[in-house]
């Protein structure tokens, strides 16, 4: 299997994280990075670089004034009183109707900063500090660079992408996630293969891709998560969530019990492969999270190392090319042997 990474995915350092009216310590730490590449490592994987892509893939997928507001939003920042904390971060959240018959809502209307904050972070999870856009443009330039090598061939490829993306809407950041890397791999895979199929399996809710693909037919988008009715993000990952006008029918939600383990995890996959299989799927995504591991610190599910083991198995016997783009995952000391059992699960 082949891996791409770039080293400057790991600078990206956030200070602060709002959980239960408390700031507290981040989870989303730089170290998660060296985990999953010290499992790369055992498996004798040397991940490659990815190429530079711009903003161009980016914008097929994300509205045009969310990606200018993230690459500028640093600098902004510097312009306001010295009293201003150590990171971008909202304290207004716009009212928006849900409506899912809109593709992205309309214009932020505020040309104020402040009032951008609110309109464009959708939580309190994702601040921005220095090296947030580059961290955030280069692992979407890794899942781009990773879906070229599917297109050109390779039948399982790895993307070890930080930040992750799953949370991420066409115009929104929320929930550690900034650009929607998983749905900009999809479009990318899209100039070659009729029909994707997208498989996220992590503890939350793939709201943002969902969200991006829910009105179309080409893309499906299948989420095993946990319980979202008491768990980020709350508002999404029902089952009753099926798509809207063209899309209808081609989003499906396997939400798990909290507590669920292993073998919740492994029927739910093979629920979505057979959907997968009924689609008539070209290429898979998987958005790959080990936030589902029994120890993680904001996780509910209790799956071990081996389970992700599993899971590989089950995908690989979909019989088609397999692009992971790595999501969540927070418990330092058990990430690496997911990774390594998932590799392992895969060459089996």
């Amino acid at each position: 299997m082949r891996a791409f990474y770039h080293p400057d995915q790991s600078i990206h350092d956030p200070q602060q994280y709002m959980r239960y009216g408390r700031v507290v310590a981040p989870k989303d730490l730089p170290e998660r990075t060296a985990r999953l590449l010290g499992a790369l490592a055992r498996h004798g994987i040397a991940p490659e670089r990815p190429a530079s892509h711009g903003t161009g893939p980016v914008l097929e997928i994300h509205d045009a004034g969310f990606v200018r507001f993230l690459e500028t939003a640093w600098a902004r920042w510097q312009d306001l009183p010295a009293e201003r904390g150590p990171e971008v971060w909202p304290n207004t959240f716009p009212y928006w109707s849900g409506r899912p018959e809109e593709t992205v809502r309309a214009p932020c209307r505020p040309t104020g900063f402040i009032g951008q904050l609110g309109w464009y972070l959708g939580d309190m999870s994702v601040p921005i500090g220095e090296h947030c856009w580059r961290s955030t443009l280069l692992s979407a330039e890794t899942a781009v660079t990773a879906a070229d090598a599917v297109i050109a061939g390779e039948r399982a490829v790895y993307s070890l992408c930080r930040p992750s993306g799953h949370h991420a809407r066409a115009d929104r950041a929320s929930g550690f996630c900034y650009l929607n890397n998983t749905a900009i791999a999809a479009q990318r895979l899209r100039s070659k293969f009729s029909k994707v199929a997208i498989l996220d399996v992590d503890a939350h809710h793939g709201d943002g891709t969902q969200q991006i693909f829910y009105r179309r037919d080409d893309v499906l988008t299948i989420s095993v998560h946990a319980d979202p009715s008491n768990y980020y993000p709350f508002y999404t990952g029902y089952e009753d969530e099926r798509g809207n006008g063209p899309g209808e029918g081609f989003n499906l939600n396997l939400p798990l019990p909290h507590g669920a383990g292993g073998d919740e995890m492994a029927a739910a996959v093979d629920r979505a492969g057979e959907v997968i299989k009924a689609f008539g799927a070209d290429v898979v995504i998987v958005a790959l999270g080990y936030d589902a591991h029994r120890d993680d610190p904001i996780g509910v599910l209790k799956l071990d190392a081996a389970d992700f083991g599993t899971i590989a198995t089950k995908v690989k016997s979909f019989g088609l090319p397999t692009l992971v783009v790595q999501e969540g995952g927070y418990a330092i000391e058990a990430i690496g042997e997911c990774l390594d059992a998932f590799l392992g699960g895969f060459k089996a």
